[in-house]
């Protein structure tokens, strides 16, 4: 389906109609086990999908399925504790709906997160990553259909989907926390399903470092409404074929939970000091 202009504003209409004049600036769409950093919003209003016109509902192992607006880290932020994925048995453009409503109520950056499989051999899991790019070519665009020019052009431009000085920031947290950062590309698959292991050393050949199921859906929508974006992706686990074993989606949430103070501390002081990317630090 494509959905109406009429639609979005709705949906919008009904979220200013529970925010009481609070404007969100940072959208935040949170991976499999990273959702707590929504428990973390001073003076919180949370709102379930469910109460959202035309919001799909996200049926994952470890998102709840709502959205925190309030104060993190001096930033006012819509945090979605959950994302719809297409395996779920949604279109592209449902997955990515939340990003449009979440422009029309204010916010011009979005911060991502995702869990996924590590492809780059010399990598390991735990490993935290600031994305530079991805690679999504084997499923139709959350573009398809009807453009709404609201929104952004016919054909917008791919080539800094992640944001460089949004990337500069990352960087300069990372050091200032004495954290190790890697920078890769994260492929998309659609799943549920794992990845093959011929599948990952497509990806390998590809150029990508990490393999996942979300993400790049949301952030070509974000490009396109000329947002500015953030991604980082937790390394859970090595995709298939790396090392001889099968995968889990307990072993998933797990990491998210081991990786969880430090995943926290970057996330928070690139939120802290957002208003200073693009300046020397």
């Amino acid at each position: 389906m494509n959905f109406t202009m009429e639609q979005y504003q709705e949906s919008a209409q009904a979220l200013r109609a529970r925010l009481g004049g609070f404007v969100p600036k940072v959208a935040m769409v949170l991976g499999s086990g990273l959702g707590y950093l929504g428990d973390e919003v001073e003076d919180p209003i949370a709102v379930d999908y469910r109460d959202i016109p035309h919001f799909k509902a996200s049926t994952a192992p470890g998102h709840k399925g709502r959205l925190v607006f309030g104060l993190l880290e001096g930033q006012r932020v819509a945090v979605m504790q959950g994302r719809m994925h297409h395996y779920e048995g949604y279109s592209y453009e449902e997955v990515s709906y939340a990003v449009r409503v979440l422009r029309l109520l204010g916010c011009d950056t979005l911060v991502v997160t995702n869990a996924a499989g590590c492809v780059n051999l010399e990598w390991k899991a735990g490993d935290l990553m600031l994305i530079t790019d991805q690679i999504k070519m084997f499923s139709e665009s959350p573009l398809r259909g009807e453009n709404l020019p609201e929104f952004g052009p016919r054909f917008p431009d791919a080539s800094y989907l992640y944001t460089p000085k949004l990337q500069d920031l990352a960087r300069q947290q990372a050091r200032r926390l004495d954290l190790h950062l890697r920078e890769g590309v994260y492929m998309y698959f659609p799943g549920p399903q794992y990845e093959t292991p011929a599948e990952v050393r497509m990806a390998r050949i590809l150029g990508a470092d990490a393999v996942g199921m979300s993400t790049a859906p949301e952030v070509i929508t974000a490009g396109h409404c000329g947002m500015d974006v953030l991604g980082f992706t937790l390394i859970s686990n090595m995709a298939a074929g790396v090392l001889p074993k099968k995968l889990s989606e307990e072993e998933v949430i797990a990491a998210g939970e081991a990786a969880r103070d430090r995943f926290s501390a970057l996330v928070m002081a690139c939120l802290e000091h957002l208003d200073d990317a693009g300046e020397e630090g």
